[in-house]
């Protein structure tokens, strides 16, 4: 038994490790002949980190560069008897696998060969369809929003909206629509920093588990032809990186801002409805620098993101119905209308009319067993007779605006709404063979209503049904 546990165990560990947002870098090392060169030194260093990966040609002359972040890259391939070979220029994408073939010239090994560039943009190690849409890209394109149906249900700008950037996709209302090739909705899966993110509980809403748009570096949108290390997908994989600390100290500030005043007037109305609305924050990355302690250049990395959405505005559009004036002193005669109905009559032959009030109190059994009451003169209840405690609550119910028995108000009360995403990523190069990646990221929201405006009755905090809603979320990654 235990060792059955332990193998479930085992290849519950593989499965977790195979996937992965990491790129791999393969080809063939050859001499001037064409032919195969084994036992080639391969190094690979990013050229924002400096760290440096390494393997060496089989005797098949293929190398494999596997289990490399998203980036810059040279590669360096040092033979005897031939010149170092540079490659310079080589770009990794998530989930990529690129193939650079190298091709040696004979000379000594202090004379290098250096090759400036671009690698290939053709796929020929995979079959997969892929997309890959840096960050950049959605900034400088109009397709991110703040507020309304093209953001998150928080508000703030979804990174599932680069689905328009896509072929053979369809995105629509926010968080509620997102189709690859065709595939329900809902089928899709988010990846972050090569861990599984998708909402398990409602697929098709990502936002609580949302990274920040400005913390992402990439993401990769495979379409079709998923790899087996990516299963259990259907319509669609957004794969994506979040952005590391380099060498030198980057970061920036920014502001997204929804206003009335930038907008032209409404014709004939010469006006605007209010709209406020903010998306705001700061990112910083570099190395961890301790004076006289540490120097972490090379080796130890940092990139910290916080993004906030503020939105303030009053809701001035559902008529409510609270209790008229002569309602509130117990004066109930307006509630029979002109042409009421006789219902039926009580053992005593009285009528029955519609909108009667019965008094309670006058309660008793007929010589026929019936039990009837007595109906509340001018069906007006006595101030003395009502309950103290229903008399404190109405004094908190707003006051009617107009004389109509129903949706006689129409309240202006508060929709805000403030989301705060936060995120944090460590890189630190133990050694060319070991390297720890950890990503840390919350997500919290509170609205002092419902966002939906016409569920909301605009009543007082100490008598409403409805309720402002509060979540925080929080991811964790350890590569």
């Amino acid at each position: 038994m235990t060792l059955r546990l332990f193998g479930f165990v085992a290849l519950a560990t593989l499965s977790a490790f195979a996937q992965s947002d990491r790129g791999t870098l393969t080809g063939t090392v050859a001499d001037p002949a064409g032919a195969v060169v084994a036992g080639a030194q391969m190094e690979i260093r990013n050229v924002e980190t400096g760290a440096v990966y390494q393997a060496v040609s089989t005797d098949t002359g293929n190398y494999t560069l596997a289990q490399l972040p998203v980036g810059r890259y040279e590669l360096t391939v040092t033979v005897t008897g031939f010149k170092k070979y540079v490659r310079q220029g080589i770009g990794i994408q998530v989930a990529q696998t690129l193939r650079v073939d190298v091709a040696l010239e004979v000379g000594a090994v202090s004379d290098s060969v250096t090759v400036t560039s671009e690698t290939t943009m053709l796929k020929t190690e995979s079959a997969e369809l892929s997309h890959v849409v840096p960050v950049q890209r959605l900034q400088d394109l109009p397709i991110l929003a703040i507020g309304g149906a093209a953001s998150s249900s928080q508000g703030l700008r979804f990174y599932l909206a680069q689905t328009q950037l896509i072929p053979g996709t369809s995105y629509s209302n926010g968080v509620n629509s997102v189709r690859v090739n065709g595939a329900p909705n809902g089928t899709f899966r988010t990846q972050i920093e090569g861990m599984d993110a998708t909402n398990a509980l409602i697929p098709f809403s990502a936002a609580s588990l949302q990274p920040s748009i400005d913390a992402v570096e990439e993401t990769n949108i495979q379409t079709s032809n998923y790899a087996a290390e990516f299963g259990q997908v259907g319509g669609g994989l957004f794969n994506i990186t979040m952005r590391s600390g380099t060498n030198s100290y980057h970061g920036g500030v920014f502001d997204y801002i929804a206003n009335e005043a930038f907008n032209a007037s409404t014709p004939f109305v010469n006006r605007n409805p209010r709209i406020r609305r903010n998306n705001y924050g700061f990112s910083f990355g570099g190395p961890v620098i301790i004076p006289k302690l540490f120097n972490g250049k090379d080796k130890l990395f940092f990139f910290y993101n916080r993004e906030q959405y503020r939105e303030f505005f009053q809701v001035n559009n559902a008529p409510i119905t609270v209790p008229t004036a002569a309602y509130r002193s117990g004066n109930f005669a307006s509630i029979i209308p002109a042409n009421a109905r006789t219902l039926s009559t009580d053992p005593l032959g009285r009528p029955v009319i519609e909108g009667t009030i019965f008094d309670p109190a006058t309660t008793r059994p007929a010589a026929n067993g019936q039990v009837f009451r007595d109906a509340f003169v001018g069906n007006i209840i006595p101030v003395a007779r009502q309950d103290k405690v229903a008399l404190a609550i109405q004094n908190l119910i707003p006051a009617a605006g107009t004389s109509a028995l129903t949706n006689n108000l129409t309240p202006s009360f508060p929709n805000d709404r403030v989301t705060t995403n936060e995120s944090v990523k460590i890189d630190y190069q133990l050694s060319s063979k070991a390297k720890i990646s950890g990503y840390f990221g919350t997500n919290a929201t509170g609205s002092q209503y419902s966002q939906q405006l016409n569920g909301s009755e605009g009543l007082p905090a100490p008598i409403t049904a409805t309720r402002g809603t509060f979540t925080q979320s929080y991811t964790w990654r350890v590569n």
